[in-house]
This record gives structure tokens, C-alpha cells and sequence, in this order.
């Protein structure tokens, strides 16, 4: 009998929450890039996209440790010579908190094909409410205890 090897076809996608109200950014970051690759499944395979769907919630509450308010950069460059912009990360929670959280799952994705595949399955809102209730999405719990 041979070893049983998904296929892209045969993966069952789920869908899940994670409130970020009060939990610290990395943390909800880890937990999103793990259901996004599929980690926590028994089937999981690195060469296959088996993740599921994450939608967090509460972007915008986040919670960063120490001084990352106040020293935490974003930088992005325009294209153009002298383009490069930076902005702090209390600057950036006020303008686009979604982008936070955001930028730190990407970073925690392979940076392929697939980890693009995996990147659209993420949906990020900086409040409480979701338009993804018909897909019926389970509760992520391990961040939930984290909560200070």
C-alpha cells in the first residue's frame, strides 16, 4: 500500500477567525501563516498549498510589546530614486492598521508562487465585523489565551 499524497483538487478548505483585540502582533501572525499553510492538518505537504482560509478581526487593537510603537518602521519605496518612505508604526496603526498586520503574515509566508496563493486566503478588518459569515468560519482559540 503506498503513502497517501493529497492533491490540490482533493484539499477541504475551512475557514477561521482570530480576534487580535489585545494580542500581541506576532503572535497572531504565527497563528494566521500556520492555518494559511496548512501546518495543522495531518495532510499537510510543503509543495502543496493545503492551508485554509483566515479572516482576523480587530486589526486595529493589536498589540505591540515594548517601544514598537514608537521605533517600529514600515518602509516601502516608490520606484524612483529618493523614494524610499518610512512611517512608525503608531503612525501607520492610525492610517491603515490592516497593513500591520498584514505585512507580518507575509513575512511569516514562503515567498513563491505558492506562498501568494496562500497570501490571498488571508482576510484582514481593522473592526469587529466580517462580510464571510456564510462561509461559517470556526473560532482560531490558541491566540484567544494569550490575551494580557
Amino acid at each position: 500500500m503506498g503513502s497517501f499524497v493529497p492533491t490540490a483538487g482533493s484539499v477541504e478548505r475551512q475557514w477561521h477567525v482570530i480576534d487580535a483585540e489585545g494580542v500581541v502582533l506576532g503572535r497572531v501572525a504565527t497563528e494566521a501563516s500556520r492555518l494559511l499553510q496548512g501546518k495543522h492538518k495531518a495532510i499537510y505537504t510543503p509543495y502543496i498549498d493545503t492551508g485554509d482560509h483566515v479572516v482576523i478581526v480587530n486589526a486595529s487593537k493589536v498589540r505591540l510589546t515594548g517601544r514598537k510603537e514608537e521605533q517600529k518602521l514600515y518602509r516601502y519605496h516608490s520606484g524612483f530614486e529618493g523614494g524610499l518612505r518610512e512611517e512608525r508604526a503608531k503612525d501607520l496603526r492610525q492610517k491603515n492598521p490592516v497593513r500591520m498586520v498584514e505585512e507580518a503574515v507575509r513575512g511569516m509566508l514562503p515567498k513563491t508562487k505558492m506562498g501568494e496563493a496562500m497570501w490571498r486566503k488571508l482576510k484582514v478588518y481593522a473592526r469587529a465585523d466580517h462580510p464571510h459569515a456564510a462561509q461559517k468560519p470556526r473560532a482560531a482559540t490558541s491566540t484567544q489565551q494569550e490575551v494580557a
